[in-house]
Parts: C-alpha cells; structure tokens; sequence
C-alpha cells in the first residue's frame, strides 16, 4: 500500500498540469497594496505626501505653508499680498483706511494658513484616488521645477541688492515705485487667467 500511494503521489507531480498544494492564505492583491501604502491616513506611505499640520505652521510665514505642498504661484501670490498691507499700513498716506487694512490683513493671514492646510490634505487624497484634483507639478517630477515669473522677481531683486552693496546707489527710489510690483503682478494674473478661461472654452 505504501509503495501504491508513493508511486501514485510521484506520478500526480509528473503529470501535466499537476499543481502543487497551494496555501490557505490569500496574497494580498496589488490593489489593496497599493491602497495601504497610499492612504493618507497610513502611517509610513507614498512619500509625496505633505503633512497638513507642517503646512499651516509653515504658513505662519505667508506663502510658504503653499510652497511647501507644491503650489509656488499661490504662495508668492500670498507673500506679496501679505507684504503690500503691511508696507501701506506703514505708509502716512493710508491713515483712514488702517482699520480696514489691518482686518483684511488678519483675515487674509488666517485663510492663508487654513488654505495651505486644506490643500496639503486634498493633495494626500488625491494620491490615495480619493479625489479629483489637480496635482502640483512637484508630485510628479523630482527636483525643482522651473518659474519664470519667480526667477525674474529673484534675478531683479538680486540686482537691486547688488547694486546698493557694490556701488552704493540709493535705494530711496523703491519706495516711491515699490507699487508698480503688485500691479505689474495683478496684469500678469489677469492675462494668465483670461488665457486659462480661452484654451477651456
């Protein structure tokens, strides 16, 4: 008997399309993998991920908390907002208007932080297929995107500077044209809006 069952046992293996005994336990699927490596609210996940906590905290300084998760345009939009208020409340001209100034300013700074938080958390989503959104360029390519809106505002201040600590020029002329930065800004977001609303129509 013993040499029928071993003889038996060889031949089901020789066989084709014998399989060998499978284990009880499921593997895991790769969907569900992908799922628990990808969740925002996993543990050690996708390393794309942005903290909403780091981001309002960084948006104490206004802008950055946005920089941070990958919306540079926003955060420079928010710092030079944040800057203008407070050089007019600094300015003699604007003295009636300080009451309204200061409450968009503290206004404006909260929902700064709130909006680097919220976006921070959207994005987390969207990784795990959670939401439909647009993604920041930085989640999907490494290293530091270009901008040519951010390397000419850093190329002409650079300038600026360097001019003053080289050959001592006056810089007593940017505080009579320093307004001409915020509407140069504002034409520019106003064309780019109007080009964005003409490609989708």
């Amino acid at each position: 008997m013993n040499g029928y069952t071993s003889t038996t046992a060889a031949a089901s293996l020789d066989t084709p399309g014998a399989h060998a005994p499978q284990s009880t336990a499921a593997a895991p699927s790769a969907a569900s993998q992908q799922a628990a490596w990808s969740h925002p609210q996993s543990g050690l996940s996708d390393p794309r991920r942005k903290s909403p906590a780091l981001a309002c905290f960084l948006s104490v300084m206004p802008g950055l908390g946005q920089v941070y998760v990958g919306y540079y345009t926003r955060g420079f939009v928010h710092a030079i907002v944040v800057a203008s208020l407070i050089a007019l409340l600094g300015s003699d001209g604007v003295r009636p208007l300080e009451p309204l100034l200061a409450f968009f300013l503290a206004f404006f700074w909260l929902y700064n932080i709130i909006d680097a938080g919220r976006r921070a958390a959207l994005c987390n989503y969207a990784l795990a297929g959670m939401a439909q959104i647009e993604l920041p360029e930085d989640f999907t390519k490494g290293g530091i995107g270009g901008s040519i809106l951010g390397g000419a505002v850093l190329v002409i201040a650079g300038i600026v500077l360097l001019s003053k600590t080289l050959f001592g020029m006056p810089l007593d002329w940017v505080a009579d044209w320093w307004p001409v930065a915020p509407i140069l800004f504002g034409a520019y977001l106003i064309a780019k809006a109007v080009a964005d609303r003409r490609k989708t129509a």
